[in-house]
């Protein structure tokens, strides 16, 4: 075969590919988007609830199997199994943790299988900011990934850096050691 030929060929080949994949399911409208957007919500707090309510079981379910958990101390990345294992003690005490949400922010990709959030929590620990991602699996809506935070005021910032600068200082030797 020439080089012509061949390069043609890749070419109609590659358009074939292109048009077969772009005729996906219809995408869901405006009112199908709010639904999901209120169900996700709701998702979101009953998962707070499970926590409030140290109902280990219901709560981890809100979780997709290869979800990850990431907490406000800069070790605590955890996948599901590991996060499970170290939530346990407190869920077994009966005293979890209690996020109720404030403010919320839900967007979703345009095929409605696909959302990511970011929160304002009332917690034990003050304001936190809860974030995630969130995936549709079947009817439910699942957390892929949550990442907990704790927010500091601009006002108080040059006094808690001295409080975490010489832990965080050593991990970030060890860290950019890697």
């Amino acid at each position: 075969m020439n080089h012509l030929f061949k390069t043609g060929l890749l070419l109609a080949a590659t358009a074939a590919m292109l048009f077969a994949c772009n005729t996906s399911a219809p995408k869901p409208d405006a009112a199908a988007l709010a639904q999901a957007e209120a169900q996700i919500a709701a998702t979101l707090d009953s998962f707070n609830v499970a926590a409030a309510d140290a109902d280990f079981d219901r709560y981890f379910d809100f979780y997709t199997e290869d979800g990850i958990f990431t907490g406000t101390d800069a070790t605590e990345r955890w996948d599901k199994a590991r996060f499970m294992v170290w939530a346990k003690p407190f869920f077994d005490k009966g005293a979890a943790w209690n996020f109720t949400s404030v403010e919320r922010h839900i967007y979703l990709d345009p095929n409605g299988e696909i959302a990511w959030f970011d929160e304002l929590l009332n917690t034990q620990m003050k304001i936190c900011r809860g974030s995630g991602v969130m995936v549709k699996r079947g009817d439910d809506w699942k957390v892929q990934q949550y990442i907990l935070s704790m927010t500091v005021p601009n006002s108080q910032l040059d006094a808690v850096l001295p409080l975490k600068a010489a832990e965080e200082d050593s991990l970030m030797e060890i860290l950019t050691k890697k």
